[in-house]
């Protein structure tokens, strides 16, 4: 079992982390909130207080944080992983960020001899308990081969190879999560329709889940949607948005006409005037009775 170091431990990281942890991972852990360590450090995990301190120790190192701002922040820079990393080491980042990013930082790792893998993740983090994510694989075909088992150890029930082009991944990751906003935002308009036309909801959706839409998008989210359970978050509105945002970067770049994403961005926004940024990202679910 190789050290891994671990960055980003929120809703999702933490238990991603308790995941390499069980399978049996010397694990090496580093937060900025110094305190969301413990339950990490508790079940035998070493909490490092730098970065550097982080790559002295581990030749293989994750990152899961929220956003291009937050991995920018952890990798570049003289305190940052590109600069200390040891020379062969490998950083995979399983957050959902720009693929332009993931092109910058590849690029600033191979010339400071270290190497980066895209690796960006599918589930919630029930999922990442129950070991049930999917991740998503793009870089050097060598690094795509050795990442697989640990992704595995990571909590993947399935680990899917998009080949050599760094930002394959996370274009992917981009598409996916798109439709699942999507898909939504269509929950929400299909159960109202059906509230205020005096059909059983409930019944409803049983019938949807178990026939035509019987998904884990559908099942899972449907369930939320229906008994309107949007807190605790699993994954804010706020970070929904940063998603919706990146999408329609990435269209602005390739020139892709997005008029849906563009409705759910306006629709995001609007509720997290009205509601807050910490609900569940289930909540754009009832955007239409804002309108």
């Amino acid at each position: 079992m190789m050290k891994i170091g671990f960055i980003g431990l929120g809703n999702l990281g933490t238990p991603i982390a308790e995941n390499l942890l069980a399978s049996g991972h010397p694990l090496y852990v580093y937060n900025r909130t110094v305190a969301k360590t413990k339950p990490l450090t508790d079940k035998g995990a070493t909490a490092c207080a730098t970065i550097k301190e982080l790559t002295e120790a581990c030749t293989v190192i994750i990152t899961m944080v929220s956003d291009d701002k937050a991995l920018k922040s952890v990798s570049e820079g003289p305190d940052g992983l590109i600069k200390n990393m040891q020379p062969g080491s490998v950083h995979i980042s399983m957050s959902t960020i720009l693929p332009l990013t993931a092109e910058e930082l590849t690029r600033l790792h191979t010339q400071n001899g270290s190497h980066y893998l895209a690796s960006p993740v599918f589930g919630r983090p029930e999922a990442a308990r129950a070991r049930k994510l999917n991740f998503v694989i793009s870089g050097e075909a060598e690094l795509r081969k050795q990442a697989e088992q640990l992704l595995k150890d990571a909590g993947g029930a399935g680990v899917w190879d998009f080949g050599d082009a760094i930002t394959a991944a996370n274009t992917i990751k981009l598409c996916g999560n798109f439709m699942i906003a999507a898909a939504l935002e269509a929950i929400g308009e299909s159960v109202a329709l059906a509230s205020k036309s005096q059909v059983d909801v409930a019944k409803m959706w049983s019938f949807f889940s178990q026939t035509l839409f019987n998904s884990p998008i559908y099942v899972n989210y449907g369930n939320i949607i229906v008994n309107r359970q949007f807190t605790p978050a699993g994954f804010s509105m706020q970070l929904g948005l940063k998603d919706v945002n990146l999408v329609l970067s990435q269209a602005a770049q390739v020139e892709q006409n997005m008029p849906l994403a563009s409705l759910l961005q306006h629709n995001m926004q609007q509720l997290i005037e009205k509601r807050g940024p910490d609900e569940d990202w289930c909540t754009v679910s009832q955007a239409a009775d804002l309108n």
